[in-house]
């Protein structure tokens, strides 16, 4: 199971027009992920778990620290390499968890089998687990949405375009090809992922100056609509 220190997360709606500047400006600077399509992005599906009370939902909008949510997720639509996430707040800084589950395992979690995560016995499943139980959380909505994603080394910097956001309540549609039915329409999300500090060539290549930071969250965009 893989567990970071934490890192800082700075997101901001844009529009279209900065989209093609920031894509045009940041390549002189920072790498292209190495999941990119041919350079161009790459394709988001996540899996979002919540109860029937919409736990994770509600401390998304309340602002709660110490929150946290649980996904599942795939990159271009690949089953063969399946994540299991967690991701938490707390004090203004954000952690992720994660472990890799077989597409066999996941198929069973969706079918409501959920002792495979205790068979799975490391720590993240048997957290999940256990909050299935005494949370009743359950698959709920999916995401998707397409990524362009840089990288800058100093600082473990991290630079996304995310837009084409669209949601689908259907768990099953988790391993389709096909785009999840419902647009989030005309929203556009820059995030601005760092460790300990965020070097200013970073700061002036997206001009973060200028810009409003937003706790937006595509699960709570997508929920809502």
């Amino acid at each position: 199971m893989q567990k970071d220190r934490g890192r800082y997360e700075l997101k901001h709606y844009i529009n279209y027009a900065d989209v093609i500047g920031l894509r045009a400006r940041l390549p002189f600077v920072a790498k292209p992920d190495k999941n990119s399509i041919n350079g161009n992005g790459y394709r988001v599906k996540s899996l979002y778990f919540d109860n029937y009370k919409d736990k994770a939902l509600k401390e998304k909008i309340d602002g709660v620290d110490g929150r946290e949510k649980f996904r599942l997720r795939i990159y271009n639509n690949n089953t063969s390499f399946i994540r299991l996430e967690k991701k938490s707040k707390k004090n203004g800084i954000s952690y992720k968890e994660g472990t890799t589950i077989s597409e066999e395992d996941c198929r069973r979690l969706l079918k409501g089998d959920f002792a495979v995560l205790k068979e799975k016995g490391n720590p993240l499943c048997l957290e999940l687990y256990a909050k299935i139980h005494y949370q009743q959380l359950r698959p709920k909505s999916i995401v998707e949405y397409w990524r362009e994603a840089y990288v800058y080394p100093a600082g473990n910097v991290r630079v996304t375009l995310d837009y084409d956001i669209r949601t689908g309540q259907n768990i099953y549609d988790f391993f389709s090809d096909k785009p999840a039915p419902i647009p989030v329409c005309g929203v556009y999300v820059l995030e601005v992922k760092y460790d300990s500090f965020l070097p200013e060539i970073i700061r002036g290549m997206v001009s973060l100056s200028g810009r409003m930071s937003t706790s937006f969250s595509k699960y709570a965009a997508a929920r809502i609509i």
